[in-house]
């Protein structure tokens, strides 16, 4: 689990560089912080997806995960964004730094969720029958 999670912090810092930026441009061109740091997350999703299920828990994409990977991360924007609009719009914190707040309360939950749920492996012993 420990190689797992370090190979995580990897695929996750990708994620999290194309999320911030995906903010940083959103921001800029005039969405609100609610809905810049929804689609930076949305963008950086489907990044994360593709290289934790290749890099962390070498498995072969696929749609069906990708759904329930999805699902599961669900929970992790709920509190990515909730985190980000408290921290620039009710603390004071300036909407970059309240970004990175968000993104690295989420990703703990969001490493357990795929360990076990989405990238689970199937109990030992218990094969195709013969």
């Amino acid at each position: 689990m420990i190689s797992k999670f370090v190979r995580y912090i990897g695929t996750g810092g990708v994620a999290a560089i194309v999320d911030v930026s995906g903010f940083h441009v959103l921001l800029n061109a005039g969405l609100p912080i609610a809905i810049a740091a929804s689609l930076g997350w949305l963008i950086a999703a489907f990044v994360n997806y593709h290289l934790t299920s290749r890099f962390v828990f070498e498995q072969a994409a696929s749609r069906g995960r990708f759904l329930q990977f999805l699902l599961g991360a669900a929970a992790g924007l709920s509190i990515n964004v909730g985190v980000t609009v408290i921290c620039a719009t009710m603390i004071g914190i300036a909407p970059m730094p309240s970004k990175v707040i968000g993104i690295g309360t989420a990703f703990v939950i969001n490493f357990f969720i795929n360990l076990l749920w989405v990238f689970r492996a199937p109990p030992r012993g218990l094969g195709p029958a013969p």
